[in-house]
């Protein structure tokens, strides 16, 4: 039971974002191409995805605690650093040249998409080398 949910509000998320055509590079290029002809429609789905978390992340404060947890996750601050700038970089390069996010190209997968896998597979490797150089 303990990835049964986890499970399935990841599948959600793939099909979300596969109805909506984020696992089509051309929709994030074309959404990063500000000065060329510019698609907001990952705008829409951005906008949209926050409007629901909020309503979520609302509702759950009247809770006193999660309905599947025995308590609220908390999450520790941690001070904004050369890591944490030269990663989110990182991402945002891989981003825009791979025209993939980690989770429409996870999504990708299901439709057995090469550039994904491609993509997926230098995302894993990037993941093992960091965690190995961060050792």
């Amino acid at each position: 039971m303990k990835w049964v949910v986890p499970f399935l509000a990841g599948a959600l998320f793939a099909v979300g974002l596969a109805v909506a055509g984020m696992t089509q590079p051309a929709k994030v290029v074309g959404f990063l191409d500000v000065a060329g002809q510019w698609d907001p429609s990952l705008a829409f789905v951005m906008a949209s995805a926050v409007a629901v978390f909020a309503a979520a992340f609302f509702a759950s404060r009247r809770l006193s605690r999660p309905l599947l947890a025995p308590e609220f996750a908390t999450i520790e601050q941690k001070p904004i650093d050369a890591r944490l700038v030269g990663g989110a970089a990182l991402f945002g390069v891989g981003w825009g040249l791979g025209g993939y996010c980690p989770g429409p190209a996870v999504a990708a997968l299901g439709a057995a998409v090469l550039p994904a896998l491609v993509f997926v597979g230098a995302m894993a490797a990037g993941m093992f080398v960091v965690r190995r150089l961060a050792k």
